[in-house]
């Protein structure tokens, strides 16, 4: 073979490799357009969250900084979508106060939910003797002396978006229901007696949610 017939040759092949390589950016360009499209034209919403009530069973500091609780929260998440459903996955819940977590974590069953669709969750969040920062520990037990503390209750997990056969990949899902949760010895603090001498509290507030 000729020097000239080599050098044809490999001009060829780039000129080969080059088209494949612009055919591949063409397609996924196309696709990701499409896919943008889609997503502009449906307009996707996050979920709604909403923190319906609180029923504390145990709340207790001591020792001073050592926290025992056990509280059953009542969650409302709606999918505000008429086209588009959620996947919900390795959801787990827990309390915060003053940016410290104060109860172990505790697993929300995963879950498809359909368009314009409602879910009602009820979790336990609870903790045993859970060490907590000293200057918590303090307020954290005034709070309580004082007939209210605020708590945050939040959510983490991961949802994909559903749009007829069609799913996404997953995306990190965070939720935060920011709730004053009262303390009081008779239903006319705003509680209700439930078993086990629980006391039961109505909050119906809106969480934050971030996609």
């Amino acid at each position: 073979m000729s020097v000239k017939e080599c050098t044809h040759h490999k001009d060829k092949k780039r000129k080969l490799v080059r088209r494949l390589f612009a055919g591949i950016l063409i397609f996924l360009f196309v696709v990701l357009l499409t896919f943008l499209l889609i997503w502009a034209i449906l307009q996707p919403k996050k979920p709604r969250f909403i923190l319906q009530d609180a029923t504390i069973f145990n709340f207790n500091v001591s020792a001073p900084n050592i926290f025992s609780t056990s509280i059953q929260i009542t969650i409302y998440a709606r999918n505000p979508n008429d086209k588009i459903g959620v996947y919900y996955d390795k959801m787990k819940t827990y309390a915060n106060y003053h940016n410290q977590q104060i109860t172990y974590y505790t697993q929300i069953p995963s879950v498809y939910q359909g368009h314009k669709d409602v879910n009602i969750w009820s979790p336990f969040v609870f903790s045993n003797n859970v060490p907590i920062s000293p200057l918590n520990g303090p307020d954290l037990k005034e709070d309580q002396q004082n007939g209210g503390v605020w708590l945050d209750f939040k959510i983490d997990g991961r949802v994909k978006w559903r749009v007829g056969t069609i799913t996404t990949g997953h995306y990190h899902l965070h939720v935060t229901c920011k709730a004053y949760v009262p303390f009081g010895n008779h239903p006319g603090d705003g509680g209700m007696f439930v078993e086990n001498n629980a006391v039961k509290y109505q909050i119906a507030r809106s969480c934050d949610v971030s996609v």
